[in-house]
């Protein structure tokens, strides 16, 4: 009698924990999306973009696993429970990366701000000393075109960091630094073969 007792407590235990395991864990599920998209609204995608992509495949991996138990008798999503959890702490690091990394591009923007017009100022200056002749007023007058270009960079730089979009603005201004750069480099090399002073 005793392990009939047995028998039937073990048979509603069982049956329980298949029902259990059968169930589709929606509220985890939520709660991944959910990290998922404060990671997105962090601007994952835009500051760490392979950790974002990383969370990412990670959802449609446990996605996969949900859809392919879905069409069986005996449901298994203890393993998916796991996996959204894990998917939610992978989220919420991916959202505080996402944070450092804007942070750290804003500051480095800032930087290379102060530097450029630091560069152009001296680079303006060049152009005063630089030899005039035949050749020189061609290669001036390009490189003044390209001066322009780097001072409209410059100023949607600026537009870009005051409306938060730090890795554009980096992009912008880093490409006019390059450039800026070069023509300065130029602009000494002349003036020092025409034996001028810089």
């Amino acid at each position: 009698m005793k392990s009939k007792v047995l028998m039937g407590f073990a048979a509603i235990v069982m049956v329980a924990l298949m029902s259990a395991c059968g169930k589709l864990p929606q509220a985890q599920i939520d709660e991944a999306n959910a990290a998922i998209e404060a990671a997105k609204a962090a601007e994952a995608e835009v500051y760490v973009p392979a950790d974002f992509a990383a969370l990412q495949d990670s959802m449609r991996a446990v996605n996969a696993y949900i859809e392919s138990q879905k069409s069986k008798l005996f449901k298994k999503y203890g393993p998916a429970v796991e996996d959204l959890k894990a998917v939610v702490t992978l989220a919420n690091t991916v959202k505080e990366n996402a944070a450092a990394r804007k942070d750290e591009v804003k500051k480095e923007v800032e930087t290379l701000m102060t530097d450029i017009k630091a560069v152009i100022d001296e680079t303006s200056k060049l152009f005063a000393k630089a030899p005039k002749g035949k050749e020189g007023k061609a290669a001036l007058d390009q490189m003044k075109a390209e001066m322009e270009t780097v001072n409209a960079a410059v100023t949607e730089a600026q537009s870009k960091y005051d409306s938060g979009a730090y890795m554009d603005a980096l992009n912008k201004v880093k490409a006019a630094k390059e450039t800026v750069d070069r023509i300065n480099g130029e602009l000494k090399e002349a003036i020092k073969k025409a034996g001028g002073r810089i």
